[in-house]
């Protein structure tokens, strides 16, 4: 119901006039905007776009946008609609938003977490989560009593393979007992799976989740069973205030406001940015008082290293899980590297996922 009502007020927004200076600004959703999660978290900056701009831009959204011919489709309305700026929000849009786009040169395209770039209009932006994930590795390091971590990951892709080994390895550095049990939900939403695999790990002895997916359910299914989780894209701790020890933010109305000034401007060109917590991409949800005074502190620590370009969380010696060596000591993991990982770092006991 909610994608039908999405793409009503998106048929109504292309059939309502539009003053000639008006800068129309599309965003094309994988999930439902009160996920809480990543969709939120997008539509959020979109409706800082429209408290910025004002009258000066147009914007409209379509959420529940599968992979395939059903983004094409709606990227094609839009970009026919005379939609100036088109943002994919999600990793699997790149091959229906280059196929758009070629059809479309006079429209810009942004692609989140993408990487195919086929055309000069298709621009890509991601975030360094793996920062974020560090310090919440850092934190259930030093906080999990079972010495036994649940992670519920949604698709076996770099930048989720990326974030388990970042949480690993920092959990791994102060706690050299800790365990990693991954869940794999093969999808970015679905509250029920995602408690389901929340439950799984309770039951397999995990005293703190974590989770790449974007619903609230592992932080309540946590609380209920009286463990703590974090949460994700958004600040979460208003459903499982028991439980939720804070959470990485997802910071998108910056680079949007960047983007579509330049479109304003006329001086919008393809890029490829990969921001973090420096940049303010990045953020924190407020760290609880259920997390010790002196590991806030360590965690605190790790986040202004982290921005002052002081500690880099994938530096060796780092070996791959079966045991050959990745990074030597104090070399530091090219982007390169990270885009394309597709191994987990050594002590993971799991495998991933083909």
């Amino acid at each position: 119901m909610k994608k039908l009502i999405s793409a009503a007020v998106l048929g109504a927004a292309l059939a309502s006039p539009s003053l000639a200076d008006t800068t129309k600004v599309g965003f094309v959703y994988i999930g439902p905007v009160g996920d809480h999660g990543w969709t939120y978290t997008h539509d959020v900056a979109r409706l800082a776009l429209e408290e910025e701009f004002g009258d000066a831009i147009e914007t409209t959204y379509v959420e529940n946008v599968e992979y395939g011919a059903d983004a094409e489709r709606v990227m094609t309305q839009m970009a026919l609609s005379g939609t100036d700026l088109i943002f994919a929000t999600s990793f699997g849009y790149g091959p229906d938003m280059n196929t758009v786009a070629a059809r479309f040169p006079d429209v810009a395209f942004e692609h989140a977490t993408g990487y195919i770039q086929e055309t000069d209009n298709v621009s890509l932006y991601n975030a360094r989560f793996y920062e974020g994930r560090a310090v919440i590795g850092h934190i259930a390091g030093k906080m999990t009593e079972t010495n036994k971590i649940g992670y519920i990951a949604s698709f076996p892709i770099p930048e989720v393979i990326m974030g388990i080994n970042s949480a690993y390895l920092h959990a791994k550095a102060v706690n050299p007992d800790v365990e990693f049990n991954v869940v794999w939900a093969y999808s970015w939403y679905d509250p029920a799976q995602e408690a389901a695999a929340a439950e799984a790990l309770i039951e397999q002895g995990a005293d703190i989740i974590m989770q790449h997916t974007d619903s609230t359910a592992p932080l309540t299914v946590a609380q209920d069973a009286g463990i703590y989780a974090f949460g994700q894209a958004s600040d979460m701790s208003a459903f499982a205030p028991e439980a939720h020890l804070t959470g990485i933010l997802d910071v998108w109305a910056p680079y949007y406001a960047e983007r579509v000034q330049a479109v304003i401007d006329g001086t919008w060109e393809a890029g490829d940015v990969w921001h973090g917590i420096v940049d303010g991409m990045v953020g924190f949800a407020p760290m609880s008082d259920l997390i010790p005074e002196d590991v806030r502190a360590e965690a605190e620590g790790m986040i202004e290293a982290i921005a002052a370009g002081e500690y880099h969380p994938f530096t060796g010696p780092i070996n791959k899980q079966d045991g050959t060596p990745w990074l030597a000591d104090g070399e530091i993991a090219s982007d390169g590297d990270l885009l394309t990982m597709d191994f987990y770092v050594e002590g993971i006991t799991s495998e991933i996922p083909n």
